[in-house]
């Protein structure tokens, strides 16, 4: 791959989905890329390249899909849940007596395991949680990860990956080779498609916002932004869950860790500088469950 093209694919790879790629990740381009070419009848990258400059929106969204990265498994990183079920969702549901609801978002939810996660931890507390009403917003970039969770349907080895046998038993039934997550599960969650560089005031006010492992792929002043929106979305004294290797220290005033809770904060009631979505030129300038 020559520069230029490496340097095409990089400010759209910004721009549509702020990924952040380092100018040493030409390897990374081209096995994801290589194989999208191929199928599409082109015979290199610099081919793929041309149909891009072309203005050729499909290939676009084939291009971010490919480059987006879907890591995702049940009840990962095992912390952030156990958060959820021993501090989150007891202090809430001491906070919100009053109006018996509760709002959660995942961010960048890929293909389900992390909504899911929460729904049936969510299942397992049903007994403190009657008469309540709860909402879980599962959000990403990509349709074609969306449509996988909308349906909840896993491979053996997808299930395998953090879930524990009994929750399977329970929240799973067998679909031939795969399993599929039970009706009343798949429906506690919405599933919207939604770019993080896009504004989305539009989803409300929410309790809890998972929003992890995604942000370290955006660069200082994208991540930035995103949490001075994040923040005034989200009720002053709710939390937000990020991944293990994120942190808002360092960068912002708007959230504060909770001491001894790794990966959890809470919204400081700092003015944020974040105005808005990130325009054109900011995302330029900004430089894949």
């Amino acid at each position: 791959m020559n520069q230029p093209d490496y340097e095409f694919l990089r400010k759209l790879l910004r721009d549509k989905s702020g990924l952040d790629l380092s100018a040493d990740k030409q390897y990374l381009i081209e096995s994801r890329l290589l194989p999208l070419a191929r199928k599409a009848g082109l015979a290199s990258i610099s081919d793929l390249v041309q149909k891009l400059r072309d203005g050729s929106s499909v290939l676009v969204s084939q291009v971010v899909e490919a480059m987006t990265t879907n890591e995702t498994f049940f009840f990962r990183d095992k912390v952030p849940f156990d958060h959820f079920r021993d501090v989150i969702v007891p202090e809430l549901l001491k906070a919100r007596a009053g109006r018996k609801s509760l709002r959660i978002w995942c961010a960048a939810c890929s293909t389900g395991q992390e909504p899911y996660s929460l729904a049936m931890s969510l299942k397992e507390m049903s007994a403190a949680l009657s008469g309540w009403r709860v909402e879980i917003v599962a959000t990403d970039l990509s349709q074609e990860v969306l449509e996988k969770s909308k349906a909840g349907l896993y491979s053996q080895f997808e299930v395998q990956r953090g879930l524990p046998i009994q929750l399977l038993v329970k929240y799973f039934k067998q679909a031939g080779e795969l399993w599929q997550i039970n009706s009343d599960v798949r429906g506690m969650v919405q599933h919207r498609q939604l770019n993080l560089l896009h504004d989305f005031s539009q989803l409300g006010t929410f309790d809890v916002v998972f929003c992890r492992n995604v942000l370290i792929y955006f660069d200082q002043d994208t991540k930035v932004n995103i949490f001075g929106r994040l923040a005034k979305l989200m009720e002053p004294d709710g939390f937000l869950v990020l991944g293990a290797a994120e942190t808002v220290v360092g960068l912002t005033d708007v959230f504060k860790p909770l001491p001894d809770r790794r990966g959890l904060y809470r919204p400081s009631g700092a003015a944020s500088t974040a105005k808005g979505p990130l325009s054109g030129v900011q995302r330029v300038a900004a430089a894949g469950n």
